[in-house]
């Protein structure tokens, strides 16, 4: 059994500084983190997560991947408490794809989606840094940015917006192309041969 203080490790699963750092989870349903030699909790991981830290939860007793089912618990935390992020009608529509032909190209959609928006915060957080200066603060720069933010926003959203369309045309393509591998020459499916 690990040690519950901080300290060295007690065995040669302890992840080095270069990879991902290694979380256990024991039956009590307690988390041990094999570099800090110590217990966390579900808000400690959640902290990792905010902070961009690369890591991964395995079964102590078992070694079998964990960390998506602890992802899924923490995101079930910040459902039932506070503001929810997801309505009833969009968890039943994503439950509804499961066991569907397009379940892995939802993933996929859903994915690059939020991919595509966090770069677009990113983008608009790196215009709005200089705002943070307590020299910039000026009535003029403030109006400058407020008149500048409308084109910009209607910028990134567009952008955002047709990466989406691409995103869920390439989709539907991949999706007829499988259609068409499983039922060659389906009647009322046109043919992509020329």
């Amino acid at each position: 059994m690990p040690q519950t203080r901080r300290g060295a490790a007690t065995d040669s699963t302890t992840a080095t500084a270069s990879g991902p750092r290694i979380l256990k989870k024991y039956p009590n349903r307690r988390l041990y983190d094999t570099r800090l030699s110590s217990y966390i909790t579900l808000a400690d991981v959640k902290k990792m997560v905010l902070e961009g830290t690369d890591f991964e939860v395995r079964d102590a007793k078992t070694g079998d991947e964990l960390t998506r089912a602890i992802l899924l618990q923490i995101i079930l935390e910040e459902e039932s408490g506070g503001v929810p992020m997801f309505s009833t009608q969009m968890l039943s529509q994503i439950i509804r794809f499961y066991g569907h032909a397009m379940q892995g190209f939802m993933g996929t959609y859903l994915e690059k989606n939020i991919q595509a928006f966090t770069e677009m915060q990113k983008r608009l957080a790196e215009q709005a840094k200089g705002l943070l200066d307590p020299k910039a603060m000026s009535p003029e720069v403030w109006t400058q940015f407020l008149n500048g933010q409308a084109p910009v926003m209607q910028n990134l959203l567009g952008a955002y917006l047709e990466q989406s369309k691409i995103m869920f045309q390439q989709m539907q393509d991949q999706m007829v192309k499988q259609t068409e591998s499983l039922i060659p020459g389906f009647p009322g499916f046109p043919s992509r041969k020329p």
